[in-house]
């Protein structure tokens, strides 16, 4: 309402209204300067409404009809006043608020006008009941308005000239009770009650008027021009009215209606009492029983309907308090469907109902996958009560930094998304900076940040931020990372090679290789290390450091450890039974963490070395210290596998955090110096330093020593005074396919490599 009191528009309207009422009176006695003042006046009434219904008609396009059909009319008002306006200016004894011809003729085009626009716009009733229902009430309160204005203005008046004015004026009250009418019982009215009520008295007032005898009738009176301009004001307003509401509230909401109108009946009402009042003196004492009769019989009548009326009223209420309550009911289990039951966040659910939205709405959101590293290791070593109250931790850090539109949501595990609305990549990469502050005093986190493009799916920017997230963990964890094109081709080529490590064993497309380990002292060969190499049939030789890393992540690396370990158990024990230099030969088959956890993996491996008939002292498993690193799953399956026999080594000793620990808690037969102390430890005093603290560990706890990746004298000279027993590497051979070690196992009865 404030906003409306500093309307220029409305203001200015009220000024030339209280300017006119000013003049009226400075005028009085003077009636045709009074006409002048009113046809004056009415002019800019009549463009304001013009204008305003035609900015309304492109504002509300889904009224556009309605505010067209009133444009027009207001349009029609204007010519007509106008013309009328100055006809009085030119013709000074025309003291009169009745129009010429040309004047009525334009104002009957717009009230006809006004009447389409009634008739056109949209009524919101659904069902052919609902329209039959609202035809009825509405008849029913036209009927009783032209009843009332035929009675009232047309029927005492016998002069033809006054039967135009009557019936112009009648026309007044109709359609001001038919727009009341339908203001009163759509549900979807065109204008917000306080925009419509002021439209709606405008026609009222003005025939209102034109009925009553006595002073009103009184042409050169001042009051008479003041109550004829204010419905011009009323009707100009209206459209302003509503362009602010719209402007702040939008449309006008679906308004409520009772089950039933009253209107109707007060029509009835007005109807019987007009029909009491026009009866002529004359009328004979048993019409007027009759005429009694059917009045306290229809009023009865009316009276029970209303009385049923409210009985279904009343039914109704208790009817929607069983449905709130149910609703309530329903809205509880909504939000649990929709909600993470420990963090209390959106769950997955929810969240991608929200990012479909978001997207159809073309709101560019961002989204950022949030990963907590190494939790599992919290589960295993502090129980799944503390990971439960880390995530909760994590949950409410999450939920304080972000934004008021922000949605955080966990889609399971430890496993976080928080939907940025209307964010470019900049401000969510920022947002992701922030965020690993926050966490950094509780657990680190790998967050990656991806933004919609057009066409994006849910799952399309959801894949993106995996994608960022998983590179963020590639790249050493704790790190944000932001989706790029080149990560999405790299995962794409990724999930070919892993849709294709699928079927490469049953398909025969591993091989092994086998690089020889020497003894330092007189570079005999006393094993070899079993490499697998794949030849994919159209990329060809593919890398194992490209394909063993998507074979641990796609659980692919179980079922082709299995099929390495067998094939070089198999291998060793035919070289064995067919060169007796190969009698003492150890091989050592990489085994990954994954294989280590899997169900039945030492079952496994004793039943290779029954059916190959390999000892199983010849045979080495090698596992990384990552892969056992504070894993009880894989360090039951280590004491099983030295229970059977085995060796056990770590490979590449030396580059985990916590090497030395695990000397304590593996049970370990060798230790394999990792090739990164090896390549510089001739000329880097550290690595040297580095390579001896391991030789001294190894004969401390009676391990075996071997050093990888030798590839010079120099360095075999002194890995061996460091006191390393074996060595590994170009200098002694590359990795050989099976036909080339058969020379080399040749050779073994004391002839030197």
């Amino acid at each position: 309402m404030k906003s409306l009191r500093r309307d220029a528009v409305l203001m200015a309207l009220v000024a030339v209204t209280v300017t006119g009422f000013v003049l009226f009176a400075l005028f009085e006695g003077d009636p045709h300067r009074q006409s002048q003042v009113f046809w004056c006046a009415q002019v800019p009434m009549d463009a304001a409404l013009a204008y305003g219904a035609w900015r309304l008609r492109a504002l509300v396009p889904h009224y556009r009809r309605f505010w067209t059909a009133i444009a027009f009319a207001g349009s029609s008002f204007t010519v007509g006043d106008g013309f009328q306006a100055g006809y009085v200016l030119l013709h000074p004894a025309i003291a009169s608020t009745s129009g010429t011809a040309v004047q009525s003729a334009f104002f009957i085009v717009g009230m006809l006008s006004n009447v389409l626009a009634c008739l056109l716009f949209p009524h919101g009733l659904r069902s052919a009941r609902e329209r039959l229902v609202f035809w009825l009430d509405a008849t029913t309160v036209l009927v009783g308005g032209g009843a009332m204005a035929w009675v009232f203005a047309v029927y005492p008046v016998t002069a033809p000239a006054d039967r135009v004015t009557a019936s112009i004026t009648a026309a007044l009250v109709v359609v001001g009770a038919f727009a009341a009418t339908k203001a009163a019982l759509v549900p979807r009215p065109p204008m917000a009650r306080i925009a419509a009520w002021p439209m709606v008295a405008a026609p009222v007032v003005q025939g209102l008027v034109a009925f009553l005898p006595g002073p009103f009738q009184a042409q050169d009176r001042s009051y008479v021009f003041m109550v004829l301009l204010l419905p011009s004001l009323l009707i100009a307003i209206g459209p302003r009215i509503q362009e602010r509401v719209v402007r702040a509230d939008g449309p006008a909401p679906a308004v409520k209606r009772k089950p039933y109108s009253l209107l109707p009946y007060g029509m009835i009402a007005v109807t019987f009492a007009v029909f009491l009042i026009s009866l002529p003196d004359d009328v004979s004492t048993r019409f007027w029983g009759a005429t009694a009769g059917v009045v306290v019989i229809t009023a009865l009548v009316a009276a029970r309907q209303l009385i049923a009326f409210q009985d279904n009223v009343r039914l109704i209420r208790r009817l929607d308090v069983a449905l709130d309550h149910l609703t309530d009911q329903e809205v509880l289990l909504r939000e649990q469907a929709s909600t993470d039951g420990l963090t209390g966040l959106a769950n997955r659910t929810h969240f991608t109902d929200q990012l479909q939205q978001h997207l159809e709405a073309g709101r560019s959101p961002s989204v950022l996958l949030i990963d907590l590293d190494d939790f599992k290791t919290v589960n295993d070593t502090m129980g799944h009560a503390a990971g439960d109250a880390l995530l909760v931790e994590v949950a409410e850090r999450l939920r304080a930094t972000v934004r008021a539109d922000d949605l955080v949501s966990r889609l399971g595990g430890d496993e976080f998304t928080i939907l940025l609305p209307g964010t470019g990549s900049e401000d969510a990469r920022r947002i992701a900076d922030e965020l690993q502050s926050v966490l950094a005093g509780h657990t680190r986190a790998s967050i990656g940040v991806a933004w919609a493009r057009p066409g994006d799916e849910p799952a399309t920017l959801l894949s993106n931020a995996d994608i960022a997230m998983y590179e963020a963990k590639r790249r050493g964890k704790g790190t944000s990372v932001s989706f790029s094109d080149e990560m999405g081709a790299r995962t794409a080529a990724d999930a070919e090679i892993t849709r294709d490590l699928a079927t490469a064993v049953d398909a025969g497309e591993f091989t092994l290789v086998y690089q020889p380990i020497v003894s330092l002292d007189d570079l005999r060969m006393t094993g070899v290390e079993a490499l697998i190499r794949w030849n994919h049939p159209t990329r060809g030789l593919v890398s194992p450091a490209e394909f063993i890393p998507l074979a641990e992540r796609s659980g692919h690396i179980v079922a082709i450890g299995a099929w390495a370990l067998r094939e070089a158990c198999r291998q060793v024990a035919r070289w064995r039974a067919d060169f007796p230099g190969a009698y003492d030969l150890t091989v050592g088959v990489n085994v990954a963490g994954r294989q280590l956890r899997s169900p039945g993996f030492v079952d496994e491996v004793a039943a290779v070395l029954r059916d190959t008939g390999l000892p199983p002292n010849q045979l080495s498993i090698e596992v990384t210290e990552t892969a056992v690193l504070d894993d009880e799953e894989s360090s039951a399956a280590l004491l099983g596998l030295r229970a059977l026999g085995l060796r056990l080594a770590l490979d590449d000793f030396g580059t985990a955090a916590s090497s030395l620990g695990l000397l304590l808690t593996v049970p370990v037969t060798t230790l394999k110096l990792d090739r990164s102390f090896v390549e510089s430890i001739t000329t880097v005093g550290r690595q040297a330093a580095v390579a001896n603290a391991v030789s001294q560990m190894a004969t401390a706890l009676d391990f075996s020593s071997v050093a990888e990746g030798i590839e010079t004298e120099e360095q075999r000279e002194l890995i061996r005074s460091l006191g390393y027993e074996y060595g590994q590497g170009y200098l002694f051979g590359r990795p050989l396919p099976p036909s080339q070690v058969v020379a080399r196992l040749e050779a073994l009865d004391g002839v030197v490599v």
